[in-house]
């Protein structure tokens, strides 16, 4: 896995589209309706940059080749209050290779750079009863309630979401 930078998303970003274009074609709620146009796709991911040069976010990818197998991002907060946390987003990994332990290594190294980075807590959201869900628990994260009716799934219906945090020990000073 590897941190990319402004250019190395720029660089990516239609492997990138591949797999989010996978993701919610295939049934995962992460904030886009199907079918999601490559097009479409690939120009958020195009957004991303700039929020990536500036610091705001870091995203992650592993790669096959040419091809991108999953990825993760920390979203920071730009108030001064709220550098202790982040917020992990975008956790995908392709339909073709789930079941091999690459969420979970995804997930560990945000939460490594997250520790690297000074941050001692991050949370995110999850449509309640998915997947995602056991692998948040089964890592040590703790649900906190669920909200109904928060987000609508690929398919438009209106689902409910589970938010969750996870304490890290900071290695750093806060960033």
């Amino acid at each position: 896995m590897i941190r990319l930078d402004e250019a190395q998303l720029l660089r990516s970003a239609g492997a990138l589209a591949d797999l989010l274009t996978d993701t919610v074609n295939g049934g995962a709620s992460v904030g886009f309706l199907a079918p999601l146009d490559r097009a479409e796709a690939l120009a958020w991911w195009e957004e991303r940059a700039a929020d990536v040069a500036a610091g705001r976010l870091a995203v992650w990818a592993a790669h096959d080749g040419d091809r991108v197998l999953g990825t993760v991002s920390l979203a920071f907060p730009a108030k001064p209050n709220s550098r202790h946390r982040a917020e992990l987003v975008k956790l995908m990994v392709h339909r073709d290779a789930r079941g091999r332990g690459l969420g979970r290594g995804l997930l560990t190294t945000a939460e490594g750079a997250a520790a690297e980075a000074g941050v001692t807590l991050l949370h995110l959201d999850t449509e309640s009863g998915s997947p995602a869900e056991r692998l948040y628990r089964s890592a040590g994260w703790t649900a906190i309630g669920s909200i109904p009716d928060y987000a609508a799934s690929p398919d438009g219906e209106l689902r409910p979401t589970t938010i969750y945090y996870k304490r890290v020990p900071a290695t750093a000073p806060t960033r």
